[in-house]
């Protein structure tokens, strides 16, 4: 008798060498967890467009949780004096800086019908209340304890971010190597409070201007200036995308989170991180 032509074979255990059957081992969603992941979007909704804006910033989150995971590697780096091991670190957190500036391209297809449709649902939940990017500015020196009070509510964020303010940033550990390699800063400036914003300091410049004087002698500072000024560039533009798809979004309303949206969004445009940096090139 023919085989039924409905029925099929037992699908084969191996396809092409790849193993198929995964009831005694690990497979690639198990390794990645994702029954989580994927299981994280609960739209508060019934708006299509929420899925967009929900994904948008959960994977900004991801991008920022390795940014920090990177940043703190490179400053234990730089504390040890393996300076050249923490250009490729940051080498690296660039380029997820510019991952993070090019998904603003596509929260802008987000139309300002399609957000107002579901915005309410928010509450008063912001981007200004990330973590995590709170503690990314505290780790490129913008220090702010009123930044603090957003995360009261969640004690253990609260310590981390507490901890991450009195912390010495990524640019106090380079201008404490900088010293130690012979550079003349300031005693002021060494012994600064490390939960102080960053303020330019005229000794840091003399230092910085003879590193990019004499690059030969200080090639790895000098790499590692250049490596901060990526950054930075690559931090200005993450800023200003952000700005221009919020006024593109919401024009001028204020932010879920009660900040003047659009206009607090512009001042920040301002901060400076590194600024002996950017000062240095008038001196040379």
């Amino acid at each position: 008798m023919c085989p039924c032509p409905y029925m099929h074979p037992a699908p084969p255990q191996q396809w092409h060498d790849a193993q198929l059957d995964f009831a005694e081992s690990m497979s690639y969603g198990d390794y990645l967890g994702l029954d989580k992941v994927l299981d994280a979007q609960a739209p508060r909704s019934q708006q299509h467009n929420e899925m967009l804006f929900i994904i948008q910033h959960q994977a900004s989150e991801l991008w920022m949780k390795l940014l920090l995971h990177e940043l703190r590697h490179a400053r234990q780096l730089i504390d040890h004096g393996q300076l050249g091991g923490s250009h490729r670190v940051l080498a690296r957190v660039l380029r997820i800086m510019e991952q993070m500036v090019s998904s603003w391209s596509i929260l802008a297809t987000l139309s300002p019908m399609e957000f107002i449709s579901f915005r309410s649902d928010l509450g008063q939940a912001s981007g200004f209340q990330s973590y995590q990017y709170r503690e990314i500015e505290f780790m490129f020196g913008n220090k702010n304890r009123a930044m603090l009070l957003p995360h009261q509510h969640t004690p253990q964020i609260a310590r981390n971010l507490e901890r991450c303010l009195h912390s010495p940033s990524l640019y106090d550990v380079i201008i404490q190597q900088m010293a130690r390699q012979g550079l003349p800063i300031a005693a002021l400036r060494l012994d600064a409070d490390p939960s102080e914003p960053t303020r330019s300091d005229a000794s840091v410049e003399a230092a910085w201007v003879q590193v990019y004087q004499q690059p030969e002698r200080y090639w790895d500072l000098y790499q590692l200036g250049e490596k901060l000024m990526d950054i930075e560039d690559a931090f200005r533009q993450w800023r200003f995308r952000h700005v221009t798809v919020v006024e593109r979004v919401i024009g001028f309303k204020k932010g879920t989170g009660g900040t003047e949206g659009v206009e607090y969004l512009r001042k920040m445009l301002g901060t400076v991180l590194f600024p002996e940096l950017w000062s240095l090139r008038s001196s040379l």
